[in-house]
């Protein structure tokens, strides 16, 4: 069996779990560290792995550009590339056709800003994308060579990078789209979530298929009820989401969503990773995360804590003997002073970028045991 469920809260729909793979197991609640290129950036896998994390996201658009996904397939596979002995998963392409069309250059993401509300969506002008029925064409960030995703390509992909878990080609829509792109967007991921279904033949790996629908109700709930009803092995839930009084903020959205997908089965929330988002998307029924946050901010010199980010780099911390956090048993915090953290960013020392990221996802870990923690004693 692939997912066991362990536990079910009797004050939420949070659950424990026991996800089984070819590379070992993740207990749930669980959140992959993103390593977009085959590396969660400044850190060692080992290193990873002794902070507490048991398994690891990759980016398939990325390392089908660089190095290429035959070259890896040729030396044995991802987790042998790049000496990750625990549970992989890989991304399916389908979000960098949002950050290479709509999202390009525009500083839109997943889930509108304020500020971002009654801006003119750029769907209709991708300027490196060219989505059709049949896939996505794209030019390169690197070279400005032109390439092709097809869902049949983006699983072939996954396939010769050897993850353990994989996802169904899809497309994400900015924000800004209105609902009748939503609309047409999503009936193509479905279409596309069949042919991943159809194309798939490596075992030992589990295919996870993706709600779309952007903001609006109608939608992520005929998205749900179809991707909840066809035969993949777990479910994410992606996409793009509203602020708040307009439509569809991530919380809707998982009340839209959840109670048509299988209980049976792991649900991924793709890409989001603020804490506060994480506890209440577990205590919806959420299983699984990633988001690349955490280390992007560490890299730009903003530590998570307790109480919220700090930015290292302010005047304030230029001549702060305390640690970051007194109770964290991190390396940072455990060793260094805030003065001498903000010394490291302004001087372009390497070891900033590393001991910030460490801190951050020391801190992530944490929060997930206290989350497990609180489901097994029923607080949560």
């Amino acid at each position: 069996m692939f997912f066991k469920l362990l536990k079910k809260s009797k004050k939420s729909k949070a659950r424990l779990g026991l996800i089984k793979t070819e590379h070992g197991v993740m207990k749930t609640p669980a959140f992959f560290p993103v390593a977009t290129k085959a590396t969660v950036k400044a850190l060692t896998p080992e290193e990873v792995r002794e902070i507490g994390f048991e398994g690891i996201l990759a980016n398939t658009y990325h390392l089908y550009l660089q190095p290429g996904n035959k070259l890896i397939k040729k030396l044995g596979g991802l987790h042998q590339f790049m000496n990750w002995p625990g549970p992989l998963a890989t991304d399916s392409g389908g979000f960098q056709v949002f950050s290479l069309g709509s999202g390009f250059g525009s500083g839109i993401g997943k889930i509108l800003k304020p500020e971002q509300v009654g801006l003119r969506d750029n769907s209709q002008k991708l300027k490196l994308v060219k989505i059709d029925e049949d896939g996505v064409t794209f030019t390169s960030h690197l070279d400005g060579s032109r390439h092709r995703f097809t869902p049949e390509i983006s699983i072939k992909i996954q396939e010769d990078l050897g993850a353990d878990i994989i996802f169904a080609f899809d497309e994400a829509t900015s924000p800004l789209a209105d609902y009748e792109y939503n609309r047409k967007a999503m009936e193509r991921t479905h279409r596309w979530a069949k042919r991943c279904l159809k194309i798939k033949k490596r075992t030992g790996q589990f295919l996870f298929g993706i709600v779309q629908g952007g903001p609006f109700k109608e939608l992520r709930k005929a998205s749900a009820q179809f991707i909840g009803s066809l035969p993949f092995d777990g479910f994410g839930v992606g996409g793009s989401y509203g602020v708040g009084d307009s439509l569809g903020r991530v919380d809707d959205v998982l009340d839209w969503v959840i109670p048509y997908l299988p209980e049976s089965k792991p649900r991924h929330l793709l890409g989001i990773g603020y804490l506060n988002d994480i506890k209440m998307a577990v205590k919806k029924g959420i299983d699984l995360f990633d988001c690349a946050m955490p280390t992007r901010l560490g890299r730009h010199g903003v530590f998570l804590t307790n109480k919220g980010e700090m930015n290292i780099l302010r005047p304030i911390h230029r001549t702060d003997n305390q640690p970051v956090m007194k109770n964290c048993r991190c390396y940072a915090c455990q060793n260094y002073s805030r003065a001498y953290l903000n010394h490291l960013f302004k001087a372009n020392e390497i070891l900033a970028a590393r001991l910030a990221t460490e801190h951050n996802l020391w801190l992530m870990a944490r929060f997930f045991d206290r989350i497990k923690k609180e489901i097994r004693m029923g607080k949560l």
